[in-house]
């Protein structure tokens, strides 16, 4: 098997209670199921904290069956249970500039809930609580062993993958409400699509050129560079790991460039019916619809 199908996915069949895991083919509509490989698990975290011999992996899964990805297979988050779910705002020059505020000298950190996480395919719940419900298309880094004090020399190695996550925002909340603290803007239900699979490292040569993109309703409303991430993976892992112990399956949500909605003239927030697509090229697609709660 190619390297190129180490796509981690987590999905459910018509009729599951548990959820299994696979590897995604790059065009989405196929996978190739674990299920039944002895000493594998059907859960990615459990996966990444085995530090799995991929080579070994990747043969074991060359014998499995392929599975059609259609109406029966519902891809659920790629990782369902992170320990940490740990967000950066203002990470693009161009972010700040459409808010005109000064580049960050130290990044922004913040957390979303789990309970935001849904899949790439699922709808996102137009909370009546909010008026102003916003986009943001953000890479997601994906810890892959114990970090703690980690040098920034080394910082990438503690990497497993990437995958893609729309920052769903309640600005209202975000900004005006909870005294301009992000969290309860941040963590509604279904407020972080994430998927469709998360792609192990050895697959993006350069993550620091990968473009991403969101639509709404099939208009283009950002179009960005992961280049343009202010604080670079290697000094967020180094600076988190300083305080905080990262664990395998931790994600970092890595910020979002501009075009969000808040900031266009006249704003710009998501209504019930709405279609939101999210993109990182090389990563995948997701596909989300607002709906009434």
């Amino acid at each position: 098997m190619q390297a190129a199908r180490m796509r981690f996915v987590q999905y459910l069949r018509k009729g599951d209670l548990a959820k299994r895991l696979g590897l995604l083919s790059e065009d989405q509509k196929s996978l190739v199921e674990f299920a039944g490989l002895e000493g594998v698990p059907s859960d990615l975290k459990i996966l990444i904290a085995q530090d799995p011999n991929l080579e070994e992996l990747a043969k074991k899964a060359e014998k499995q069956p392929r599975l059609e990805v259609n109406d029966d297979v519902t891809l659920l988050p790629p990782l369902t249970d992170p320990g940490k779910i740990i967000c950066i705002g203002l990470n693009y020059q161009d972010h700040c500039d459409e808010q005109n505020k000064p580049t960050p000298k130290e990044p922004l950190f913040f957390s979303k809930f789990n309970n935001a996480l849904v899949g790439p395919q699922d709808n996102v719940i137009a909370h009546a609580a909010s008026s102003k419900i916003d986009w943001e298309v953000e890479l997601v880094c994906v810890i892959g062993k114990v970090a703690r004090q980690v040098p920034k020399s080394q910082a990438m190695d503690y990497v497993f993958g990437y995958s893609v996550a729309q920052d769903i925002s309640a600005r209202d909340w975000q900004k005006e409400r909870n005294g301009g603290q992000f969290l309860m803007g941040k963590s509604m239900d279904t407020f972080l699509p994430l998927g469709p699979a998360v792609v192990h490292k050895s697959l993006v040569p350069d993550v620091y050129n990968l473009n991403l993109k969101t639509w709404v309703n099939g208009v283009e409303k950002q179009n960005g560079n992961t280049g343009n991430l202010i604080f670079k993976l290697d000094d967020v892992i180094n600076r988190l790991s300083q305080t905080i112990t990262l664990l395998p399956g931790d994600i970092i949500v890595t910020g979002t460039p501009k075009g969000v909605g808040m900031h266009r003239t006249p704003p710009e927030f998501l209504q019930p019916g709405d279609v939101v697509q999210s993109e990182i090229v090389g990563l995948g697609k997701l596909c989300n619809k607002i709906v009434a709660p």
